[in-house]
């Protein structure tokens, strides 16, 4: 059974770490480190403040048994993960934290291995809003679906702009009622919302960022000189981040029926068109389409679809108590262990340790 962790604990778990561990790839007196102990797994977490509101943190470790993460919703952030190891693809994420709990399971024997560069107080929305600029157009009618969902659920009932809604959910005070967490709060059509721009935040990490994660790895330098040199490279790296969100080189025309053709696959996604009738539902033919969802998302029609159900399967699997079997029924799996293999492909675990864990949480 799946341990319950407590993200803002970390030291019920971790124990206070030394500047001189040989573990570590650089460190410097003002660094926070924590060492996971041997009965718990390996490994460290290495915290490197930059400025007050701006902080590198380099995660490395391998827990010996599945771990609940549950974060209480005390913390307002946003995060750019760039993941070094991961269970499928190196991705870099954006990924903003509203002061929601949120609940995940880290696998056992996995090791996790990431830099995270952290944002805090007034240097929040200046990053949220770079980020929504570089979003297509027609995404930006799922990040106010989101955002007024949050904001709504907070009491707040006016219409806002996006920049008006990020205001009020970053800037108000923070809320830790029991259910504050977006599965529970969003509705069907503002989950869908959410799954789309997690699939608009999510970049395999390029060449360039490679780079930079080494040298960020490898830095040479001490005191003032090492926070400036990572300070710069950690900038590079979000810089880099927002250059993987260039738009697609394909006409307005294409690019709304790829949207159109993902928006079809979302509401349809129990018992979808076939690639063949999808194209030909939003005017175009398969191979452009094919095309169009890999310049886009980064996948094909199937792939973005399975990422989907995934994802709403997660949702079941927290909210709900149905069966492994009604679950993947739901998402439109007619086979358990087809479903089983996708979802520990995608999720790292099974789902039915997850949804003993997600039970965990609710306890």
């Amino acid at each position: 059974m799946a341990k319950r962790l407590v993200l803002n604990r970390w030291e019920d778990y971790f124990s206070p770490g030394n500047v001189s561990d040989s573990q570590l790839f650089h460190a410097d007196a003002s660094d926070r480190i924590l060492v996971c102990p041997p009965w718990f797994g390996e490994g460290y977490i290495q915290e490197i403040p930059l400025e007050d509101s701006f902080n590198l943190v380099i995660h490395d470790f391998t827990l010996n048994q599945d771990v609940v993460i549950d974060t209480r919703g005390k913390s307002k952030h946003l995060k750019f993960e760039f993941q070094i190891i991961s269970i499928d693809s190196r991705y870099s994420y954006f990924s903003p934290s509203f002061g929601l709990k949120y609940f995940e399971i880290t696998p056992a024997q996995q090791r996790f291995f990431e830099i995270e560069i952290v944002f805090r107080e007034s240097t929040l929305i200046k990053y949220f809003q770079a980020f929504i600029e570089r979003l297509s157009p027609q995404l930006h009618g799922d990040v106010a679906n989101v955002l007024q969902a949050i904001y709504r659920h907070r009491g707040g009932g006016s219409t806002l702009t996006t920049t008006g809604f990020l205001n009020q959910i970053y800037k108000g005070e923070s809320r830790s009622d029991a259910d504050e967490i977006l599965e529970y709060l969003l509705t069907n059509d503002s989950y869908s919302a959410a799954v789309s721009l997690m699939k608009a935040a999510r970049h395999l990490i390029t060449a360039a960022m490679e780079q930079v994660i080494g040298q960020i790895l490898s830095c040479p330098y001490q005191g003032a000189v090492r926070r400036a040199y990572l300070k710069g490279k950690a900038l590079e790296l979000v810089s880099l981040y927002f250059e993987t969100m260039v738009r697609p080189h394909i006409s307005n025309i294409d690019l709304h029926c790829i949207y159109e053709a993902a928006a079809i696959l979302r509401k349809q996604f129990v018992n979808p068109p076939t690639v063949e009738t999808l194209a030909r539902q939003v005017s175009t033919n398969r191979l452009y389409l094919n095309q169009g969802f890999h310049q886009v998302f980064g996948t094909t029609p199937y792939g973005y679809l399975r990422d989907y159900r995934l994802w709403h399967a997660r949702r079941l699997l927290i909210t709900s108590d149905l069966s492994i079997s009604s679950v993947a029924t739901a998402v439109g799996y007619t086979c358990r262990s087809h479903f089983a293999t996708a979802f520990r492909q995608r999720m790292g675990i099974n789902p039915k340790p997850f949804q003993i864990g997600a039970w965990q949480y609710a306890s």
